[in-house]
């Protein structure tokens, strides 16, 4: 039976359309500083292909209230199906990147009948999502790419707590990328060793969270805030 023949069962969801543009990786060109001109303010003036930042109408991250949330058991079980492939790990200076090799990728998830293949994975401190108001200690974005240029991203919000073992064994690698733009190749990483904790997420569609803010990303983000 094909990857993407199952049904699904989800949270929240909404329809998907093509998105556009890859993230801007260099935090040079921006900043998350309020203060700054290279602020979340000023993103649309920075550059001409960024206007969706302070226009679009799907702007990611969100806050998921609970009270407005939908269930849908129509929909099945969130897929996955990863494999261990060579990755690097980089510093952008917004966040740290695992990126996988190979025109493959990882693996890939079926959604609503579209395959999407795992490109790269970065984590935020603290959690850009918040849920119920609350915001977390960090957040990962697991980015996956459709063939014709659509992007799903998987998140998972942390809150301190035990070690979280995938984090725990590819400490050393990123205490060697403190600089920006610092690359470092951590050999063959397997996906399925981020561990979700929890079958139930909720869905929603919105953008990337970082220039070009391109709209519409898929948006599937685990219930469950794990340590």
């Amino acid at each position: 039976m094909d990857f993407c023949s199952f049904s699904f069962f989800l949270f929240i969801l909404v329809g998907i359309i093509r998105t556009e543009s890859q993230e801007t990786e260099n935090e040079r060109e921006f900043s998350y500083l309020e203060d700054s001109i290279l602020g979340p303010e000023y993103w649309d003036e920075i550059n001409q292909a960024w206007t969706t930042c302070n226009n679009g109408y799907m702007q990611s991250p969100i806050d998921i209230s609970n009270q407005n949330v939908e269930l849908d058991s129509s929909l099945g079980m969130f897929q996955r199906s990863y494999k261990p492939t060579p990755a690097v790990l980089i510093n952008r200076g917004h966040d740290i990147m695992m990126k996988w090799g190979g025109d493959g990728g990882a693996g890939m998830v079926c959604i609503d009948e579209t395959k999407y293949t795992l490109r790269q994975l970065h984590w935020h401190s603290p959690s850009e999502h918040s849920i119920d108001g609350q915001r977390f200690a960090m957040e990962i974005h697991m980015v996956h790419e459709s063939i014709d240029g659509r992007f799903a991203v998987v998140a998972i919000m942390y809150k301190i707590g035990r070690p979280d073992w995938f984090l725990a064994e590819l400490e050393e690698s990123i205490h060697a990328i403190k600089s920006i733009d610092g690359e470092v190749e951590v050999g063959i990483i397997d996906p399925r060793h981020v561990k979700r904790g929890s079958l139930e997420y909720y869905r929603y569609i919105g953008s990337l969270t970082t220039p070009p803010c391109s709209e519409p990303v898929v948006w599937t983000i685990v219930r469950k805030v794990l340590p």
